[in-house]
């Protein structure tokens, strides 16, 4: 259950930074750095939930949803 509850936490924190990295590109001037960095930590969150997906697959604490035919 805590697997499940991280991996919401961390899409919500991928969005929250896709949102800002959006506002920092509509507010900020050119010479801001600001939309790369948050671009750049949604990049990272993405890669880090890709991970921990494959990791609870591995491990078993979550199963994929399978059709069973019988």
């Amino acid at each position: 259950m805590a697997t499940k509850i991280l991996l919401v936490i961390l899409l919500l924190l991928i969005v929250g930074s896709l949102a800002s990295g959006l506002v920092f590109l509509m507010r900020d001037s050119s010479d801001s750095d600001r939309t790369a960095r948050a671009l750049t930590w949604r990049i990272g969150l993405s890669v880090t939930a890709f991970l921990l997906l494959l990791l609870a697959g591995w491990m078993g604490l979550i199963e994929p949803n399978a059709v069973h035919r019988g």
